[in-house]
């Protein structure tokens, strides 16, 4: 287990035993040492059990007040994640709520075929920001092969208090509470672990239900 470093990020890889999963943020335990990490939910998609090895990209955003490390489960979504930051009012925070809104592949279709309309149903997206993402990142993305990831999902872990779970979650991706409750209250949470009904949720809002 290790943590490998590379030009760009000082951080581009962490290797080692997952200790805690609650979205948005992951614990590793790299040789003794605690990573917390920020993920988007595609990510948490595919993390296996606590307890289990786990390899996360990375990228680390060095700010006045903080370094904040964000992990990705595959290389893509980390490419997709720094296209992102580069657009002007896009930081860190918006880039992981479009990831966790719709898979890489759906939102490069929407850039590819300019729907900024299906992007303004992600939190946090309005109409202009949409509009930029379209024209600064439409050449780019027509250009770049690398951004596929796969959605399905590895075995996700039960959480005892699964609803409550992802009504913070789908707040820390930039819902109002009264929101995230009603998208909760619009799905069925039976039987479903914290991931499946944020998930779910997402999905009936970018489906405007």
């Amino acid at each position: 287990m290790a943590v490998a470093g590379d030009d760009t990020t000082m951080i581009g890889r962490v290797m080692g035993i997952l200790l805690e999963k609650q979205p948005p943020h992951v614990l590793v335990d790299v040789q003794g040492v605690g990573y917390e990490l920020e993920a988007s939910m595609t990510t948490f998609y595919h993390l296996p059990e606590c307890g289990e090895k786990i390899t996360l990209h990375t990228h680390l955003v060095v700010r006045e007040d903080a370094q904040l490390l964000y992990g990705f489960y595959a290389l893509s979504e980390r490419q997709m994640f720094r296209n992102l930051i580069k657009i002007s009012g896009v930081g860190p925070k918006l880039a992981l709520t479009i990831l966790s809104g719709m898979s890489a592949e759906n939102f490069t279709r929407c850039i590819i075929e300019e729907d900024s309309k299906a992007l303004t149903k992600l939190p946090g997206v309005g109409k202009k920001t949409a509009e930029r993402l379209v024209v600064e990142l439409k050449d780019r993305l027509e250009k770049d092969d690398s951004i596929k990831l796969v959605d399905n999902a590895a075995p996700i872990e039960r959480k005892a208090n699964p609803v409550n779970d992802a009504v913070s979650a789908l707040i820390s991706l930039g819902y109002k509470a009264q929101q995230a409750s009603q998208m909760i209250r619009d799905i069925d949470v039976d039987n479903k672990s914290t991931e499946e009904i944020i998930r779910a949720a997402l999905q009936t809002s970018m489906d405007g239900r």
